[in-house]
C-alpha cells in the first residue's frame, strides 16, 4: 500500500491487523466476515505485525525473539529449536545474549521481523520497517527478507512511501488517495499505467525518486 502522507494507509494496516477498530466496513478472512469487535485470540494468532518502531522488550535478543512462542507456552525445547532456526534466518544468532536496547538500528529491526516471523504466522502486516535505516542497511535487509518471505510463503500487507521498496518486494499494489484505494493491481501495471486519480502523486513521486538516485 503506498500514497501521500495523511492517506490512511497505516490505519488502513492496522484495522486490517485488528490493532484499531473499524468504523464502517466489512473485513473478511478467508471469504468469512468477521464480527465487528474484539477478534477471538485464535483469530489474532494467525497474523503477525513489525513496525517501524521496533518495540522491543528489555532483555536478551533471544528472549525478545522467543516472546510469541513463550505467549503460546511450547515446551522450551521447542521454543529454543525454533528461535536458533530464526535467529539463523535473520544472521542475528550472534546477537543472542545482547540486550536488545543496546542494538543497531538494522539488528533492532531484523529482530523485530525475526519476533514476528518465528509464529508463523498466515498473514504479515509491515508498516514501513525498512524506513529508518541507512541505505546499505536497508539494501541487505530487504534482499535477506525478500527470500526469507518467498522460501516461507508468507501473505505479507505492506506499507511503504519508498518506490524502490515497492518495486522489490511486492507484487501487487494499492495507491490510496484520501482514504480511498483509488486504484490496486499488479505492481509494475499500476506504476506504468496510473489512472486520473493517481497519476499526480505517482509522477511526483516518480520525479523525487530520480532526482535522489
Amino acid at each position: 500500500m503506498m500514497g501521500p502522507n495523511g492517506a490512511g494507509k497505516s490505519t488502513l494496516l492496522k484495522v486490517m491487523a485488528f490493532l484499531e477498530s473499524r468504523t464502517s466496513g466489512e473485513i473478511l478472512y478467508r471469504g468469512q466476515v468477521i464480527p465487528k469487535g474484539i477478534p477471538t485470540l485464535e483469530l489474532r494468532r494467525k497474523f503477525s505485525v513489525a513496525l517501524q518502531q521496533t518495540l522491543l522488550l528489555d532483555g536478551s535478543v533471544f528472549n525478545n525473539v522467543a516472546i510469541g512462542l513463550k505467549l503460546r507456552k511450547l515446551p522450551k525445547a521447542v521454543i529454543k529449536e525454533k528461535v536458533a532456526l530464526w535467529m539463523d534466518q535473520f544472521q542475528i544468532s550472534h546477537l543472542a545474549k545482547k540486550n536488545a536496547h543496546f542494538l543497531s538500528g538494522g539488528e533492532a529491526q531484523r529482530v523485530n521481523l525475526a519476533r514476528a516471523m518465528i509464529v508463523e504466522p498466515e498473514i504479515l502486516f509491515l508498516d514501513e520497517p525498512f524506513s529508518a535505516l541507512d541505505f546499505p542497511t536497508k539494501i541487505k535487509l530487504m534482499e535477506d527478507f525478500k527470500q526469507i518471505i518467498e522460501a516461507a510463503g508468507t501473505t505479507t500487507a505492506f506499507v511503504s512511501h519508498d518506490l524502490m521498496e515497492i518495486n522489490y518486494l511486492t507484487n501487487r499494489l494499492a495507491i490510496i488517495v484520501n482514504g480511498e484505494v483509488k486504484q490496486s493491481g499488479p505492481t509494475q501495471r499500476v506504476l506504468e499505467h496510473p489512472n486520473p486519480a493517481t497519476a499526480p502523486f505517482l509522477n511526483e513521486w516518480k520525479k523525487f525518486y530520480s532526482q535522489s538516485s
